[in-house]
């Protein structure tokens, strides 16, 4: 981990120039349009080993400035200069009147230097020969020596942390991260922490009736289990259910999926992850929050026993559903949670998961797509904008729900129609959330992961949810606090 220096006047092997397109700063280099373009990146080297490198990171235009191009700013300042083995640099302060009208930074762009930093430089190399890359040891932020600024330093760090956690469990391959061992994963991260943990599994998932998960897991040599993470940072703060579906791997079951390459499938349980490393967080940072995390976990897979097509599931809520297509399992295991949320007593429930190819479709492949609560849902959109973890409602049309039915049972696991799927999948999961709960759905497929590295985002998982969904929970906390919630 990056140490991250204030008012010190050792000499940096590296200088980080910050420029804006349409600003007037670094006159004395010859700095091109193109180097001033957001995500830009350009070298001046030094003439002699004494002499620092610049490295000059574009910004684009100052009017689109965020807090957000700052991550990715530092993502790529710390990537850049870590890959050619400069253990040493500094902010140039000099910047800083361009960046903020001030000579300091704000403690929010502390967090968001620090936070891209350490996620830009993230990697995941479990399965790769040591590697001897130099990390950076120390970096100068600013001249002006400030209290806060460790504290917003460390904020950041806490951030990165628990999004590099759900990116480690993403990545790791699936036969290291089945079912059982995720169980066991989940038990490390939280050994002797605040938190509470049961695992539902064998016969108490047959006596609670998770039938979903019991039949999704069917195929596996690994059983399923659904995994409850209490914490209680306050005892009488509403609940909070906060649900992530936990395929390990999602091959189809006997709906096989069919590819050339099919490694993807392990980020099948990406929305686990997000709840894991949003509970990580949450509780590292100590918050008033009343919360239960309910991870349902299972392969879906095929062999002698697996679930059908026309298997018919039966849940505790008196709803039968007709499985059509085994592919389309990550809902029947979040009926089994939502439902089990219920029951707990959570009176707000936001379900996160890699639900629908559909949604990349209609979105994007930036951009998750959220469901449900229309409170919740601004509230979501508007904290997605300012982590980067970006996310737009899409609608629950009433009407709609006649495409879900089956002349077997109360319903399909999959609509009629091929149109609209991750609208499809929400309607589906809003059957089985109690009326006088408050829910959201969010489908994050299209955002668990990226095929290139730009910014503090790195080839493969991107920890996506982790801080939308701790930052969610903070901040209807110090509404609260304020009177802004009842």
């Amino acid at each position: 981990m990056m140490e991250l220096k204030t008012g010190t006047e050792q000499h940096a092997k590296v200088l980080i120039e910050l420029v804006f397109s349409d600003g007037g700063y670094a006159p004395e280099l010859p700095v091109s349009a193109k180097m001033k373009e957001r995500g830009a990146l350009a070298w001046f080297y030094g003439r002699s080993s004494g002499e620092q490198d610049i490295l000059i990171i574009g910004l684009g235009t100052r009017a689109r400035f965020s807090m957000e191009i700052l991550r990715e700013a530092a993502g790529s300042a710390g990537r850049a200069i870590q890959e050619i083995g400069k253990a040493t640099a500094a902010v140039n302060p000099a910047c800083l009147s361009e960046l903020f009208g001030s000579a300091v930074w704000p403690q929010e762009a502390v967090t968001a230097w620090v936070e891209g930093w350490e996620l830009g430089t993230y990697t995941f190399n479990k399965y790769r020969a040591a590697d001897p890359q130099q990390t950076v040891e120390w970096l100068q932020l600013s001249p002006h020596s400030r209290e806060e600024d460790a504290a917003a330093a460390e904020l950041g760090q806490v951030r990165a942390a628990a999004t590099a956690l759900a990116r480690d469990l993403c990545n790791e391959a699936a036969g290291d991260l089945h079912p059982a061992a995720f169980v066991a994963r989940i038990r490390h991260i939280f050994a002797g922490r605040n938190v509470k943990i049961h695992v539902y599994e064998g016969e108490e998932l047959k006596q609670r009736q998770m039938n979903g998960l019991l039949a999704v897991g069917a195929g596996s040599k690994h059983p399923p289990a659904m995994v409850e993470i209490i914490y209680e940072g306050d005892p009488d703060a509403e609940h909070l259910a906060l649900i992530g579906k936990g395929i390990t791997f999602d091959m189809g079951g006997m709906n096989l999926k069919n590819a050339r390459d099919l490694s993807d499938a392990r980020f099948d349980m990406g929305g686990a992850a997000a709840v894991v490393g949003a509970m990580d967080m949450l509780a590292r940072l100590g918050v008033k929050a009343r919360i239960s995390a309910i991870i349902p976990i299972a392969d879906n897979v095929p062999d002698g026993g697996a679930f059908l097509p026309s298997d018919v599931v039966r849940y505790p809520n008196e709803l039968s559903v007709q499985v059509v297509n085994t592919d389309a399992e990550g809902r029947l295991i979040l009926a089994d949670a939502i439902l089990h949320a219920i029951r707990s007593g959570a009176s707000q429930i936001i379900d996160v998961a890699t639900l629908t190819g559909a949604v990349g479709h209609a979105l994007g492949l930036k951009v998750a797509g959220i469901w449900g609560d229309a409170e919740f849902a601004e509230q979501f959109m508007r904290i997605g904008e300012q982590s980067g973890d970006r996310i737009w409602r899409l609608p629950l049309v009433d009407e709609d729900e006649e495409l879900l039915g089956s002349p077997y049972a109360d319903m399909a696991n999959l609509a009629s129609s091929p149109y609209g799927g991750a609208n499809m999948a929400a309607l589906f999961l809003r059957r089985f959330v109690d009326s006088k709960a408050r829910w959201c759905h969010i489908d994050m497929a299209n955002t668990v992961q990226v095929p290139s590295t730009r910014g503090y985002k790195v080839t493969g998982a991107t920890g996506y949810g982790v801080r939308l969904l701790a930052d969610f929970v903070c901040e209807r906390i110090a509404a609260k606090d304020k009177g802004g919630i009842s």
